[in-house]
């Protein structure tokens, strides 16, 4: 199962490029993942919410295929620990599961549309965290999961 973080937004620091290619590398043993970026054009910035969430839901139903397996990430949604991250991930494989798509919404979320594509709806926490930082706990949460599956020492229970 190959799997994507789609983000809405700005292009990482430098400071957290460093830390997802850190866990990037370290899940490349065990899963290939890969990070995409979804910049909104610039001249379709605007302060009507409802204008943005439709332009953004273009651009995400563009990349949106068939084979993908939608989840997104929303501060709403199901709150899983590692342990469950992990099981989710094997039961998708188990299920046979391409290509599995987390997806971080907009700033303001993300459309209706979006939301009923998505075939579940997780929450990393409660509170709110910038998309750069939520990129980066997602590319760990990955690398913990499958160290998890694989019996490696990094997570303790």
């Amino acid at each position: 199962m190959h799997i994507e973080i789609w983000s809405l937004g700005k292009e990482n620091d430098p400071f957290i490029n460093d830390g997802i290619a850190y866990y990037l590398k370290k899940i490349k043993p065990y899963n290939s993942v890969d990070l995409v970026i979804i910049q909104p054009s610039k001249k379709f910035a605007t302060t009507d919410i409802e204008r943005t969430k439709q332009h953004e839901e273009e651009l995400i139903l563009k990349k949106l295929q068939p084979n993908h397996y939608l989840i997104l990430l929303d501060e709403k949604g199901k709150q899983l620990n590692s342990i469950q991250w992990s099981q989710q991930f094997q039961q998708l494989m188990n299920q046979g599961t391409k290509t599995l798509v987390l997806l971080i919404g907009g700033a303001y979320g993300v459309s209706d549309t979006i939301r009923k594509q998505a075939k579940q709806t997780w929450s990393l926490s409660s509170l709110v965290f910038p998309h750069q930082l939520v990129r980066l706990i997602i590319a760990e949460q990955i690398y913990r999961a499958f160290s998890i599956l694989n019996n490696s020492p990094y997570h303790h229970s």
